[in-house]
């Protein structure tokens, strides 16, 4: 079965937009080996992005294995369709890879060096989107993609 593991720097607050992305995560573990790990924002003032995004580079790629394939998500990044994000994780089956990892940066993005190191980079939106959003977005569209796959028709939100 293949793995997915999203790792975000944020924090965890009650919401309608968590307790949705929890809907979606729960929904997605009936067809993949999904976790989701949250890493703690630096919090540094803006005048020290550069460090802010080192310090959570270094905690996200403490949460990072080695062994599944690095996805960054960046505005910069590659715009997939649902279809395209299927057949990336059908590829992943059909060739015996064992999952990828997603990682989601924070309030200044990931850092260049987690950017350098991705197999893919990957886009959301063209637009800047709160951790908890992109968290949401990634999330849905990975159950979307699993529920292609399966060959099951897409399925109304939480």
């Amino acid at each position: 079965m293949t793995r997915i593991l999203m790792v975000s720097v944020g924090r965890k607050r009650a919401s309608a937009i968590l307790r949705a992305t929890e809907e979606y995560e729960a929904r997605l573990r009936r067809y993949v080996r999904f976790d989701s790990v949250l890493v703690e924002p630096a919090r540094l003032p803006d005048a020290r992005a550069g460090d802010a995004r080192e310090r959570e580079a270094a905690a996200l790629e403490r949460r990072l294995p080695d062994d599944l394939e690095f996805v960054a998500l960046t505005r910069e990044g590659e715009p997939w369709s649902t279809r395209r994000l299927a057949d990336y994780l059908d590829e992943m089956r059909t060739y015996g890879r064992p999952g990828a990892s997603f990682a989601i940066g924070g309030a200044h993005g990931l850092a260049p060096r987690l950017l350098a190191r991705a197999r893919t980079r990957l886009a959301l939106s063209a637009m800047t989107l709160p951790h908890e959003v992109a968290r949401l977005v990634l999330t849905e569209q990975l159950y979307r993609a699993a529920t292609i796959l399966r060959g099951e028709p897409y399925h109304k939100g939480p």
